[in-house]
């Protein structure tokens, strides 16, 4: 069990001994003036002897509630509305316990006819006593703060410092505004905020101007002339940022972005040392869905997690955020050491991930598969491992039906014969009605998914199917990157070729939710919005690196590749989409497959692999990727096939040369 910090058991920090201090006499000064400014006349005797009685009283008291209502958690200079509105409650207690301590413990007496009784301060002098303490701790850490927080009007930055527009002025634009007032050595100097809320138009935020919203950016930037402008909205929309490009990029006035929401919590420090330049995923127009990772993937912690392809784009991310839900342990598999050997050291070093194991191991080995989870017995499993340049596999049909469709089969096995609880196979659209080997690959891998879980009912298995991922190996925006770093020109294959793409976070969220959502033999799909189209997407890269397209970098149409389809889809024709208990994730639903069919489709599958025939392999496979054989036609044929054996007639066998035909005629796509 991890031990809470000391911070976090006792609310004060470790510096908060001057804070301490500084209130203790903030509240003698308090009950001293109540007293004095009470009696106009000099305070009488009796008040005197109380109010000498109780100081001691009074002091310590009010810095006990004011410990308690955690006041000295945090550096004065970090004090925020929610933290003055602590001070007014602990005052207000503080004040009650002054004069119940009194009451209590009668530190004064006064000789009366009935005798001596305990004598209680005028009610003037708590009032007074109330609004003094309130008034003096509020002036102190306002003081503090607006040292910290100079106005624009004491703000010096460096010669030479850029002027800068910023868009956002909420939390995000004004933390900005603060890190740049406190730290002039960063060479850039506020001239204004642009915000779309029409209550802040015409105000200043710590002396800088809100000049208007984005529907007037454009008369804005040509009024202040700014040398460049800060998208300062973590959670801001892909279509808000493509619209301040857009007007930035007609004047000529470069533009930089606030890390998103989920990069911010990944990496944390400082919020305008993480600024960076606007990328293509910050415009795609469609809004990414944010999920919080520690809720959807709490049924990931205190279990053994095991990630295979863990050095990939996906399979590294996986690790990253599946670290911070807390696993007991984290099994990294890869068979690539390099990459195996980053994510390893990114996780225990930077990320003091201390309970991450490196494994290097191939999944397509059985063997060795059955040593690792056996040592390790992990309660869930994510199947990442896979290979994904389309051309490339192409050209290699063997490896990539032996990685992609072989090594599932092997890791599904092993999990369903350990009792492994969850099994979760990372999939592609290209798994859809496939075009390439790639693709019936990727089909296939699905199929033995939803067979192992008619076979091992104790695991429940489940696919996870999106589109194309930004900045994964196997993107294209990797590849548009490097030809416009070398001066052009983009190749695409069709003018009018469209695509369905994702973040890495969006898709690892996607993946990490199915395991919670999964029942047993889903495929779950994200809701993606609308196909973008390359062409659209590649001229986007070459405006977002300040160049134009056909007049700085080229443009190039090669030709559609074999295989290579022009729209992607996200469904068979044979599955309906439904909804499910999570926003924006959908669940194919289709008729079950049948498990025996599949393991015959395997065995043929993997009689090729041995002999090595590639021609072979990739016509059996892309024709096999496209006919399904549901478990409700092969019973049917089975029944068929049963009056022929008593006939003496030996019927065609339901094997992979002549496949039991569907019962439902749009089962086969072709």
């Amino acid at each position: 069990m991890r031990r809470r910090p000391w911070s976090a058991a006792v609310p004060v920090h470790r510096h908060a001994l001057p804070q301490i201090a500084l209130d203790a006499a903030l509240v003698a000064l308090a009950h001293f003036l109540s007293y004095q400014l009470r009696f106009d006349e000099g305070v009488p005797e009796r008040y005197q002897q109380l109010f000498d009685r109780s100081l001691t009283i009074t002091v310590v008291g009010s810095i006990v509630v004011f410990w308690a209502f955690g006041l000295y958690r945090h550096w004065w200079r970090y004090a925020s509305q929610r933290e003055l509105l602590r001070v007014v409650q602990a005052v207000f207690v503080a004040t009650l316990l002054q004069v119940g301590s009194i009451a209590v413990l009668d530190p004064a007496y006064v000789n009366t006819s009935s005798g001596f009784e305990g004598l209680s301060p005028p009610t003037g002098v708590i009032a007074l006593f109330f609004l003094l303490t309130l008034g003096l701790m509020m002036a102190a850490r306002w003081v503090v703060r607006l040292f910290y927080e100079r106005p624009v009007g004491s703000f010096r930055p460096r010669k030479g410092a850029r002027s800068v527009l910023i868009v956002g002025a909420g939390e995000g634009g004004r933390l900005v505004l603060k890190e740049i007032l406190r730290n002039p050595d960063l060479g850039l100097r506020p001239i204004g905020f642009v915000d779309d809320d029409p209550r802040l138009r015409g105000l200043r935020i710590s002396g800088v101007r809100v000049h208007g919203g984005t529907g007037r950016l454009g008369r804005i930037l040509d009024d202040i002339e700014p040398d460049e402008v800060l998208i300062a909205i973590p959670s801001a929309s892909g279509a808000l940022r493509a619209k301040v490009v857009s007007a930035c990029r007609d004047r000529g006035v470069p533009v930089r972005t606030l890390p998103t929401v989920f990069e911010l919590l990944r990496t944390g420090g400082r919020m305008v040392r993480q600024v960076r330049e606007v990328r293509v995923e910050d415009v795609l127009g469609r809004d990414p869905v944010r999920m919080q990772v520690e809720r959807v993937g709490d049924y990931l912690t205190g279990r053994v997690v095991l990630v295979t392809g863990a050095g990939g784009s996906i399979g590294s991310e996986l690790c990253r955020q599946i670290a911070r839900v807390g696993p007991s342990r984290l099994v990294l598999v890869d068979h690539a050491e390099d990459n195996l050997f980053a994510i390893e050291r990114e996780l225990v070093e930077d990320r003091h991930v201390l309970n991450a194991v490196a494994v290097l191991a191939d999944c397509k080995e059985e063997e060795r598969m059955r040593e690792v989870i056996t040592e390790h017995r992990p309660a869930v499993v994510f199947h990442a491992a896979a290979y994904k340049h389309v051309a490339m596999m192409e050209a290699n049909p063997v490896e990539a039906v032996r990685n992609n469709a072989i090594a599932t089969r092997v890791m599904t096995r092993v999990a369903g014969d350990h009792g492994v609880a969850t099994f979760v196979l990372v999939s592609t659209d290209k798994a859809v009605e496939p075009a390439t080997v790639m693709g019936a690959s990727k089909a296939l891998a699905e199929w033995q998914v939803e067979a192992a879980g008619a076979r091992y009912p104790q695991t429940v298995f489940a696919s996870v199917r999106f589109g194309n991922v930004l900045g994964s190996s196997g993107s294209v925006v990797p590849i548009f990157r490097r030809q416009i770093a070398a001066g052009g020109p983009i190749t695409v294959t069709d003018p009018e070729m469209t695509r369905y793409f994702m973040t890495i976070p969006e898709a690892v969220q996607l993946i990490v939710q199915a395991g919670s959502l999964a029942r047993g033999g889903e495929v779950f799909v994200l809701e993606m919005g609308e196909p973008v189209r390359i062409m659209d997407l590649a001229e986007q890269m070459i405006r977002l690196s300040g160049l134009e397209p056909g007049r700085d970098i080229g443009i190039e149409i090669i030709g559609a590749r074999s295989g290579e389809k022009q729209h992607e889809d996200l469904f068979n024709a044979y599955e309906t989409p439904v909804a499910t208990e999570a926003p924006r994730i959908l669940r194919a639903e289709r008729p079950v497959l049948n498990p025996d069919w599949v393991e015959d489709t395997f065995d043929q599958i993997g009689l090729l692999v041995l002999e090595g025939d590639a021609a072979a392999l990739a016509s059996t496979v892309s024709e096999l990727a496209l006919v399904r054989v549901p478990a409700a036609a092969a019973m049917a044929a089975q029944q068929e096939a049963e009056p022929a054996r008593s006939n003496g007639h030996e019927p065609a066998a339901a094997g992979l040369e002549t496949p039991v035909p569907s019962a439902e005629p749009d089962l086969t796509a072709g």
